[in-house]
């Protein structure tokens, strides 16, 4: 079997890609295996018409409306390997090899939990790492917020937060120094910092009560934010694809095809900006430019 595009992942990245390229009456085939991007997520927010929505009740919707495209496959398997090259692409499936012209990758990334007691088990439902898509049920509450360095970054956030709540801790956990200015900055905004090296989180009832700190101070917190560190899933791992600093697939502002021509990539996968919301935009971007391209490609070749 020959599909126009094949994309692997049917989140709301692939789904929208899917969706798109549907419309377009291209034949795609869409593969969607293994747990959520944010398994731990209930709700998906910011998502005009789907505030509040479960996100599994989300993968259904959109999975119900691709079933009015006959031109979509949907198909719960695995993606085990993608070799071969621009319009002739053999992606290997757990059930057997189809080709494909064009790849899309919604993979998402995959979140690495910190070696602090008690944090895996609290991580999606006390331990966050979007504001936009949690701090409006934990506003006005006691926020931890658990930066790993000091920068523009855990500037940016813990003066962020203050909009959401009051009563703001940053912890440093003892890997490394505030500067001054910053400290003089976050007093003002009033926030704390404790730099004690963190011990264990502390929770009743599965939810975060107080961090404790190796001098065995329990610091009351509700909620955490943070960044755990994040790895690509195996498949783009293989595919040898340009990464940037941060570890996130590289593309093309203007058209989102990566350093391999033909695959394309929008998402979690290719930026700290994540979110429900983001990732069906970026997958609209990019199967509009792939979609522009394989027609004028197919058209030529006189196999329209």
């Amino acid at each position: 079997m020959i599909y126009d595009v094949v994309i692997v992942g049917g989140g709301p990245g692939g789904l929208s890609a899917a969706l798109a390229l549907g419309r377009a009456r291209k034949r795609v085939l869409l593969c969607d295996a293994g747990p959520r991007r944010n398994e731990a997520a209930t709700q998906i927010h910011n998502f005009v018409t789907r505030d509040g929505t479960a996100p599994d009740d989300f993968r259904r919707i959109g999975r119900e409306q691709l079933a009015a495209y006959r031109n979509v496959t949907v198909q719960d398997v695995g993606v085990e390997a993608i070799t071969g090259s621009l319009g002739a692409f053999q992606v290997s499936l757990a059930s057997g090899v189809v080709e494909a012209r064009r790849i899309v990758l919604c993979t998402g990334m995959v979140d690495e939990m910190l070696p602090i007691e008690g944090f895996r088990e609290l991580w999606g439902g006390s331990i966050f790492q979007c504001p936009y898509c949690h701090a409006w049920e934990v506003q006005d509450r006691p926020w931890a917020y658990l930066p790993s360095e000091a920068g523009a970054q855990m500037q940016h956030f813990a003066l962020q937060a203050r909009g959401w709540t009051s009563d703001v801790v940053v912890f440093t956990g003892g890997a490394f120094e505030v500067p001054a200015e910053t400290s003089a900055m976050f007093a003002k905004a009033g926030i704390r910092i404790e730099t004690a090296p963190i011990a264990r989180l502390l929770a009743h009832q599965g939810k975060l009560k107080a961090v404790e700190l190796a001098d065995g101070t329990a610091v009351p917190c509700e909620v955490m934010f943070t960044h755990p560190p994040q790895h690509q899933v195996a498949l783009v791992g293989a595919m040898g694809l340009a990464l940037d600093d941060f570890g996130f697939v590289k593309t093309d502002p203007m058209t989102r095809e990566t350093s391999v021509a033909g695959v394309y990539a929008a998402g979690d996968l290719t930026t700290r900006m994540q979110g429900a919301v983001h990732a069906a935009a970026a997958a609209g971007h990019a199967v509009a430019v792939l979609n522009a391209g394989l027609t004028a490609e197919l058209a030529i070749n006189g196999t329209l």
